[in-house]
């Protein structure tokens, strides 16, 4: 199979396209990088996303143009990963944009992504799966996070005697742990990019410190890392998930707020990095790893590569799935071509030990972009007799 995967995370900064063909060999699962963009957003939709994202207030008019308009977005992502496939393509893997995780007191309630599915079937002409975390919600899991299927098997623990770990450096970092005769575990750690790209807004007018270079002009204010590494969500126990409706640019404001004295531009972001890099190590530690993974937008920063190289020195080593064949930028939209292919073939996507569901769901629906592929063809009928 040719599978289209599209990913826009918590970052919300643009669309990861993938094609992936994927071959079944016995027990073995092949896949085959057959190429990778990045789109990004354009300003006025990375602000229109914004303007929604909590604690924002909004409108069911505003969610409905903005489910319309991405999924304009996703459509043409999806075009140029047919493109990217050699111009076939026998599904396509758009998750949508998250724009509200419903978590109340430790259990996730509900979620809600945006992107209309229907525009992209229309625009490629081939099935497409999105919606994938509700089916795990529904069995009382987490419904994230989800690449931890795609972890488990690329780190299979047979190939190795000690824990490893895949780290995935987005909005949010989430950590997936694989270990010999022992259940997959991952759970959102805390944020990577969420804050830092909130405070480069706040104090760069900027959407992201670039490279980390005004982190690595500052020094770490220690009251507000203090104050910050005291957030509850850390000390709670997996199974947990978390995103920008808790670490967003007012969580950051109220924390500074907080502090008897101004805190420099500079001095909060490298604070932040500091944050992030404290947090993913400590939960490496916790696990024992000798080995970690990484993924995700925040590899391109060296200032939080080279801190968390630093805090792992002698424990565990900091490499990239790109020594894996996985690019580290595109990563999580190959993951979600993968969930693609396991929902094709009715087999689950979801790891229970991941997301604490009661059972391992089949995830996603499908949007089929003419008659389902599983019915036969009749001609359309042309009246309709009830019978009493």
């Amino acid at each position: 199979m040719k599978i289209v995967g599209l990913m826009s995370g918590t970052s919300y900064d643009g669309v990861d396209v993938v094609a992936a063909e994927f071959t079944a060999d016995g027990d073995t699962l092949r896949l085959r990088p057959l190429g990778h963009r990045e789109l990004p957003y354009p300003d006025d939709l990375r602000a229109e996303i914004g303007a929604l994202l909590p604690p924002a207030a909004t409108t069911i008019e505003a969610v409905c143009r903005l489910d319309n308009r991405l999924g304009e977005v996703f459509a043409e992502a999806a075009a140029a990963g047919v493109e990217l496939a050699g111009g076939t393509a026998d599904a396509v893997v758009s998750p949508g944009q998250t724009v509200f995780h419903w978590v109340e007191d430790g259990r996730v309630r509900g979620t809600l992504q945006l992107g209309a599915p229907a525009r992209v079937a229309a625009r490629v002409g081939v099935p497409v799966l999105h919606d994938l975390r509700s089916a795990d919600v529904a069995a009382g899991g987490q419904g994230a996070p989800l690449v931890p299927a795609f972890d488990a098997l690329l780190l299979d623990p047979a190939t190795g005697a000690a824990p490893r770990a895949a780290l995935n450096l987005g909005g949010i970092a989430n950590l997936t742990v694989v270990a010999p005769g022992a259940p997959v575990l991952g759970y959102d750690v805390g944020p990577a990019n969420a804050l830092l790209d909130a405070a480069a807004r706040r104090f760069l007018d900027r959407p992201c410190d670039v490279d980390g270079a005004h982190a690595a002009a500052g020094r770490v204010h220690e009251a507000l890392l203090a104050r910050l590494l005291a957030e509850p969500y850390y000390a709670a126990p997996p199974p947990k998930s978390t995103g920008k409706e808790l670490f967003h640019g007012d969580y950051l404001d109220a924390a500074l707020a907080a502090l008897s004295e101004p805190v420099a531009a500079d001095d909060v972001l490298a604070t932040l990095t500091e944050l992030t890099a404290r947090t993913v190590a400590d939960a490496c530690d916790r696990h024992r790893v000798t080995e970690v993974v990484a993924a995700g937008g925040g590899v391109r920063n060296p200032t939080l590569r080279a801190r968390l190289a630093a805090l792992g020195e002698g424990r565990w080593r900091l490499r990239t799935t790109d020594e894996l064949g996985v690019p580290a930028q595109a990563k999580e939209a190959y993951a979600f071509a993968l969930l693609g292919w396991l929902s094709w073939h009715g087999l689950p996507g979801a790891v229970p030990s991941v997301t604490g569901a009661s059972r391992a769901a089949v995830l996603g629906s499908w949007t089929p972009a003419g008659p389902s592929v599983a019915a036969p063809r009749r001609p359309a009928p042309r009246r309709l007799v009830v019978d009493a």
